[in-house]
């Protein structure tokens, strides 16, 4: 058994990630948000302790952090770098070394063709942080998976594949439960993927963009 902290957990990765972890395991959760009230149905799960605060606040969440086992950032934004800064000096502080984090497709250069060119428009915004988080961990003595989705979507299925770092990405999506899988994955057997990003993929998704789009 095992104590989870989940960073951001009303994100629904988060979501879908938290309600596994109690159907599926007997590991305990420490869900880290904003507003704990967005979390209502977990407040009398014994299993589940619902902690409050800003990311940016590197002390509070260094004090959710205590005597857990994993740290899962599910955190985004256009100030992702600045919010990984906090996280990884919030787990000095709390002497925590397990990370697995949502990172994005792009963060590693590692979009080739018409696709990489579309993406690197359409999230230009965004990547700047992502690439400053993968910079970060790269430079820390954490042990971290970063993971890196494509597109995501809301489909009820469970069907990807694995890109390692240095391979290009394959695919233009995948779904959140698929994301949810693969974290849940790790969490389960955390002395697999140290210190590497891995990509993820719909097999047979491969095109200019994704379809919806």
């Amino acid at each position: 058994m095992s104590k989870i902290l989940v960073i951001g957990a009303n994100g629904a990765i988060a979501r879908i990630l938290a309600d596994r972890v109690l159907n599926e395991t007997n590991h305990q959760l420490v869900l880290f948000l904003r507003n704990s009230s967005r979390l209502d149905e977990y407040q009398n799960n014994e299993r589940v302790t619902l902690s409050e605060g800003n990311i940016l606040n590197t002390d509070v969440l260094a004090a959710a952090m205590q005597d857990v086992d994993i740290v899962y950032s599910n955190a985004g934004g256009v100030d992702l770098g600045e919010q990984t800064k906090s996280i990884l000096l919030a787990m000095q502080k709390a002497k925590q070394h397990r990370l697995i984090f949502i990172s994005a497709l792009g963060a590693r250069h590692e979009v080739a063709g018409k696709f990489g060119d579309w993406n690197e428009k359409a999230i230009k915004d965004y990547l700047p942080g992502f690439r400053t988080s993968a910079r970060l961990v790269d430079e820390s003595n954490v042990v971290f998976t970063e993971v890196r989705p494509t597109w995501l979507t809301n489909n009820d299925e469970v069907d990807y594949e694995v890109t390692k770092q240095g391979e290009s990405f394959q695919g233009t999506e995948v779904s959140r439960a698929s994301v949810a899988d693969f974290v849940l994955r790790v969490i389960n057997e955390p002395a697999r993927y140290q210190r590497v990003s891995i990509g993820l993929n719909k097999p047979n998704t491969d095109g200019d963009k994704p379809t919806w789009l």
